[in-house]
């Protein structure tokens, strides 16, 4: 799925919200759908995975090749510097999501 394709099922879900035709819900697991299809197509071969552990990190979602490099874009995401040798950066672990 290409940009404008992603943005186009966005606002489709967005429409169907306003028009009352679709509750909350249904539209945050369509929007959410759209955006792990783009995600996915757009980083190629990756798949999704999530951090399971401290703050700020747990529960952020990456799309990566590899566990460990899954490890480097919850970091970056979280804006947490990689303290993996250090005692005081948080604790996770990431799984296919």
């Amino acid at each position: 799925m290409d940009r404008i394709s992603a943005i186009r099922n966005v606002e489709d879900a967005l429409r169907e919200f306003e028009d009352g035709e679709a509750d909350l819900a249904a539209t945050e697991r369509r929007v959410a759908a759209v955006l792990r299809t783009y995600a996915t197509e757009f980083d190629g071969d990756g798949d999704v995975f999530r951090a399971v552990g401290d703050d700020p990190v747990d529960g952020t979602v990456v799309v990566a090749p590899s566990e460990p490099a899954a490890r480097e874009r919850v970091l970056a995401a979280s804006g947490v510097d990689d303290h993996s040798d250090d005692e005081n950066g948080p604790a996770f672990d990431v799984e296919r999501f």
